[in-house]
């Protein structure tokens, strides 16, 4: 599932028909497409059949937010996405002008039937169910558990995990993030949704709330005085990743696992992470 709210309160409507705020606690996502990548040399520009010959055309859906994509512009190669989708082109043979972007809804996106698109990054969850539909990459980020807070809160002085445990955290029931918050603090406040969780936060009820990092930095732009704490280190429970949609059976699949898979292996993956999650986000993980 789709893990962002609305970052503005015209768009809440749209956004949430495609999105909710973290995957449920059993829920277990899938890793990977399962076709195998095949060779290097069946991996090149002038072997992969695209939608237009000798250009890859990335779908993403509109608008698109930062940090995943920034001023709304994909073709910027700015923002987490963007930059990933570059890196998968690259390494595939296709140059930055050899690169084209569609706006695609989420839903439709996922939807089955073919599609405007090679290949689509808009934060997609991978599961077994999405997967009856359309193709997925091998993951290119695992989803993790991030806590928000306002500034005048004593949360927001916090930089390490043992100051998170003194305070009173909140999460919405039945989610990953309540139960990563539990392994922080076993006393949490419970919330039925996010937007009560916010509602306590701001009123001083609650010192910080626990969500998975898309939903953080949108709840943190939402938020009068809004901040990031920082990231969970990641828990040993299942994780939830983001992978590239791909048309139901596309050729263009294994190839681009493999260079998913090749970002992974070479560390590109976690410096852009670093760059655009971490680092422009201003999430840092708590140790």
């Amino acid at each position: 599932m789709r893990t962002i709210s609305a970052l503005l309160p015209t768009l809440a409507a749209v956004i949430l028909t495609a999105a909710t705020a973290c995957a449920p606690a059993d829920e277990t996502p899938s890793a990977s497409s399962s076709a195998p990548a095949p060779g290097s040399a069946e991996c090149t520009k002038d072997t992969l059949t695209t939608l237009t010959p000798g250009t890859l055309t990335f779908g993403t859906d509109q608008p698109a937010y930062p940090p995943w994509f920034i001023d709304d512009d994909p073709a910027n190669g700015q923002g987490f996405e963007s930059a990933v989708a570059y890196a998968v082109a690259d390494k595939l043979g296709f140059a930055e002008e050899d690169v084209t972007w569609v706006r695609v809804p989420f839903n439709a996106a996922i939807a089955p039937g073919p599609k405007s698109f090679d290949a689509n990054l808009s934060e997609f969850s991978i599961t077994e169910e999405r997967k009856s539909a359309v193709d997925f990459s091998s993951p290119y980020y695992d989803v993790t558990q991030a806590v928000v807070t306002v500034t005048s809160s004593p949360a927001a002085q916090v930089t390490t995990l043992d100051g998170l445990k003194s305070l009173e955290l909140g999460a919405q029931v039945g989610t990953t993030s309540y139960t990563a918050a539990k392994a922080v603090n076993p006393d949490v406040a419970v919330f039925n949704s996010n937007d009560d969780a916010k509602a306590a936060l701001t009123n001083g009820q609650i010192d910080a709330l626990v969500v998975d990092l898309p939903t953080a930095f949108a709840v943190q732009a939402e938020l009068t005085d809004g901040a990031i704490v920082g990231q969970l280190p990641a828990g040993t429970e299942d994780t939830e990743q983001f992978g590239i949609v791909l048309d139901k059976g596309s050729p263009l699949t294994a190839c681009v696992s493999k260079a998913v898979d090749e970002l992974t292996a070479d560390g590109e993956l976690a410096r852009l992470q670093e760059e655009w999650l971490a680092g422009a986000g201003n999430a840092p993980v708590l140790t």
